[in-house]
């Protein structure tokens, strides 16, 4: 399940700062790992190129040269014991935690970025709770046309958890403390259980829109399957190839189902999936939405401008109208709409569905899906 998510990525800058003595070589112990070493005669800081980080260039230490004529002065250089006892590593979990923190920001970021990383993480202790309200109160509002409004915040370490209402419900959003990146969901790393689990029978449906979105399937089957989607997402392309031709061929080809696709791009991760959804849309102006969403998610990693538009022409559409109504605009507002209303039913990634008001959350398999369909039809 794709999740926004995103951080800056960080380096080891552990380097102890280089001794100065007339012609001495530097002494270190030949175990010891030294990530981005410094050459031994060169004083001057290393200049490192964040594009390289992920080479793992590193070089290795170079051995002391060991002058008998003229040996390291007691003061300046201590006598290294290589012994067995003084190499082993003490404290190794502080190290391994530490270890693990560039770990998690790392991939934060680069599932933010794309894997582009940056040489260093700032965060700004300045940043207060309600200041980072604020920011994200801003940020919510300029992309939904207002309406989110601040309730409260909690510190959970390197993020601030602010609670926001939108429509009446209070939705849980995360913005790093240096009050730069907008984060829809913290999952812990310690939860228990496997992700993407089926809903029981305890979860209780909520009512949700159908708004005037494209229809698949007859308008008066007895079970609605909402789906919030992208159509740059991999996991909602795994659901498309996967999950809904069984869907389509045992329920809504039957009639006992209806499908209701709704937008939600992740446009903080998928570049090109705000007006991929805008093309569907006008798609559907000209009666072809669901000719136009499969052509999406069978061309996924083809979602240019260009492309759009080369789909159009292969489905045989009003060129013109379509190129125009892509251009301007026309339907960003309504995949908006898509987006805000999704965020205030819970939806945090993609893709995420209500079956007859029940969350289900994932590219679930096709027997999730069955499990509930045939439990609500036992309903009627």
């Amino acid at each position: 399940m794709d999740y926004p998510t995103n951080n800056e990525h960080s380096q080891n800058r552990n380097h102890e700062p280089p001794r100065h003595s007339d012609h001495k070589p530097h002494n270190h112990r030949p175990n010891e790992f030294r990530p981005h070493e410094h050459k031994p005669h060169d004083h001057k800081p290393h200049n490192h190129n964040p594009r390289e980080h992920n080479h793992h260039n590193h070089e290795h230490p170079k051995e002391p040269h060991n002058n008998p004529h003229n040996p390291p002065k007691k003061d300046h250089f201590p006598k290294i014991d290589n012994s067995p006892d003084s190499l082993r590593v003490k404290n190794p979990w502080k190290i391994a935690a530490i270890v693990l923190g560039i770990i998690t920001i790392a991939l934060l970021y680069m599932m933010y970025s794309g894997n582009s990383p940056i040489s260093s993480l700032t965060i700004s202790s300045s940043t207060t709770g309600e200041e980072a309200g604020e920011i994200i109160i801003d940020y919510l509002n300029a992309r939904t046309g207002g309406g989110v409004t601040y309730i409260s915040n909690t510190d959970l370490g390197f993020l601030y958890e602010i609670t926001v209402s939108y429509n009446g419900q209070n939705i849980p959003v995360f913005i790093t403390k240096d009050g730069k990146y907008f984060v829809q969901i913290a999952l812990p790393i310690t939860e228990e259980g496997p992700p993407n689990q089926p809903p029981t029978n305890n979860q209780q449906p909520i009512q949700v829109s159908e708004d005037d979105d494209a229809v698949e399937g007859q308008a008066d089957a007895p079970i609605t399957i909402i789906e919030f989607s992208d159509y740059e997402c991999p996991f909602c392309g795994k659901f498309y190839t996967e999950t809904l031709p069984l869907l389509r061929t045992n329920y809504i080809e039957t009639g006992k189902v209806k499908l209701i696709f709704r937008d939600y791009p992740l446009n903080d991760i998928h570049p090109n999936a705000q007006k991929a959804a805008e093309a569907a849309e006008c798609a559907g102006q000209q009666n072809k939405y669901f000719e136009m969403h499969d052509k999406l998610f069978e061309n996924q990693q083809a979602l240019s401008i260009d492309n759009l538009k080369q789909y159009a022409k292969d489905l045989n559409l009003n060129q013109q109208a379509f190129d125009t109504c892509l251009d301007d605009g026309t339907m960003a507002e309504e995949v908006n709409k898509d987006l805000a209303e999704g965020t205030s039913y819970g939806i945090s990634g993609t893709p995420g569905f209500f079956i007859n008001g029940r969350p289900i959350e994932g590219a679930q398999p096709f027997e999730a899906f069955e499990t509930i369909i045939k439990e609500e039809l036992e309903k009627i």
